[in-house]
């Protein structure tokens, strides 16, 4: 019920989106020389997570979450050498698509569902949220129509929240081990999203067992299967996930701003 409930929201949110951006746009909330210097305070902050950790900084992606927001936003960004970014929403990855087109590297970080996969298949050079089975098959068959190899990761369910979406940490294996089989689909790796926090240490065992959960599985030799990307830390907390291993960070607020969903 929880879920469905998230699901009506998330066609709420794409269907308001719509509407605004064919009515001339969304409003930019931030100049731009907020955007550039909460741009370059996440990016300080990853250095600092990576040098605790030991860890070399080039080796952590930096996503920010650009759901909601306009398209001058993201051209700022990219004028400061950023190109990749995450979106949540088919209809705004569409759209965002037909200004930007492959300028971005496009990844698919929000909830998918199957009769979805065919408008971005082409578009997104990630789907960081695969939940289950028949999703994976489902992006098989149109990455097969569309003569490509799709890059995925299993989103896990690491925290056993009602309201989130994944695969349980003990179906993760035999997972893999089927979706190995798609010719059309590529593991990279695995994704969460931690609990909603106002103290980051508090997901730091999450995050830590879902480094563990890449290892176990890289351990079991899957054919095929070399899994090398840690999706995991939001703004509250991706320092922290970097610290435990993260490759990946999907920052949005911290750097563009609150969203307001009334608008």
């Amino acid at each position: 019920m929880i879920k469905e409930k998230s699901t009506k929201k998330t066609q709420e949110i794409v269907s308001e989106f719509v509407h605004r951006d064919e009515k001339g746009g969304l409003t930019m909330e931030l100049d731009e020389q907020s955007l550039m210097n909460n741009l370059h305070n996440v990016q300080n902050t990853i250095v600092k997570a990576c040098e605790k950790a030991g860890r070399d900084p080039a080796k952590v992606k930096l996503l920010p979450v650009s759901k909601l927001k306009p398209i001058e936003d993201i051209k700022v960004l990219m004028s400061a050498g950023q190109h990749a970014f995450g979106e949540n929403y088919v209809q705004e990855i569409k759209s965002k698509h037909e200004e930007l087109g492959d300028q971005v590297e496009w990844h698919m970080i929000g909830h998918l569902q199957r009769n979805k996969v065919k408008y971005i298949i082409d578009k997104v050079a990630m789907i960081h949220s695969v939940d289950s089975l028949r999703l994976a098959k489902q992006i098989e068959k149109e990455a097969e129509k569309n003569d490509l190899v799709m890059d995925i990761l299993l989103e896990v369910n690491i925290a056993k929240e009602e309201s989130k979406w994944g695969f349980k940490e003990d179906e993760v294996l035999d997972a893999v081990k089927e979706i190995s089989q798609l010719p059309h689909v590529r593991i990279r790796g695995l994704m969460t999203s931690a609990p909603y926090t106002t103290e980051p240490e508090t997901n730091r065992p999450y995050f830590k067992g879902m480094r563990l959960l890449l290892e176990k599985v890289n351990d079991a030799h899957i054919g095929n299967v070399v899994m090398d990307t840690l999706s995991m830390g939001m703004t509250a907390d991706y320092a922290v996930a970097v610290e435990e291993g993260a490759t990946i960070v999907r920052v949005g607020t911290a750097i563009f701003g609150e969203r307001d969903y009334n608008k």
